[in-house]
């Protein structure tokens, strides 16, 4: 009697160039016999690897909750819905590599690319900062990540950059001063926050921390001022 052998399985060329370990919360990190710069890690990681690239290490994110995925999907759908309207730029989602140095890569939870800076946006990245940054914080999140967020777009003149805490129910707004090259607070003045970068695009915070959310095309309606 014939016994069919198996066929060693070929490993992927990720797999044999990196070594992947695994931190006590769960977390998987892969790693290089030297820091992984940004152009290897787009050669090596796909759109089904949730991963960013942190100080030469490829770092997977960790699986966000169902109300993060929820804020999530009201701001994006809204701000996605006004940009495709008034033919802004692009409103882009989670996948969406950043570049912030040469061994370092994020990954906003939204941002937005204006029109006449389409030409950033490549198949892989973008090769510039976007002009908006939103990034929602979950319970999960320590506040030494989100300094290090602000840290991060600051560094490479990320235009306007929002930090949605919802553990807090806070919001934070930053543009980015031309003068000094430093965020500075963006107003918020009855508890409407108003971008810079987006032009007649507002949001009301207290629509964030509604149970259940507010539906997404009544409030487009409200902010686009016109009926559907």
């Amino acid at each position: 009697m014939s016994v069919a052998l198996k066929k060693p399985i070929k490993k992927s060329v990720k797999d044999q160039r990196l070594k992947k370990l695994k931190f006590e919360n769960g977390r998987i990190a892969y790693v290089a016999d030297h820091p992984i710069t940004l152009d290897e890690f787009c050669d090596l990681f796909g759109e089904d690897d949730d991963v960013e690239l942190i100080d030469g290490v490829a770092i997977e994110r960790m699986a966000t909750q169902y109300l993060h995925e929820a804020l999530f999907r009201f701001i994006y759908v809204i701000l996605n819905l006004y940009v495709d309207k008034n033919n802004l730029g692009i409103a882009l989602g989670s996948r969406t590599l950043v570049p912030i140095t040469n061994y370092k890569g994020c990954l906003p939870d939204i941002l937005f690319v204006s029109k006449e800076r389409e030409n950033i946006i490549e198949e892989k990245r973008l090769i510039d900062a976007p002009d908006l940054v939103i990034e929602i914080i979950s319970p999960n999140d320590r506040p030494l990540e989100t300094m290090q967020k602000l840290g991060n777009y600051e560094q490479i003149a990320v235009k306007e950059f929002w930090i949605i805490d919802q553990p807090r129910k806070k919001v934070q707004a930053f543009f980015l001063d031309e003068a000094t090259k430093k965020f500075s607070p963006l107003d918020v003045k009855d508890s409407i926050l108003t971008s810079n970068v987006v032009k007649g695009f507002w949001i009301k915070i207290d629509w964030l921390w509604q149970k259940p959310l507010p539906s997404v095309l009544e409030v487009f309606k409200e902010i686009a001022g016109d009926e559907m």
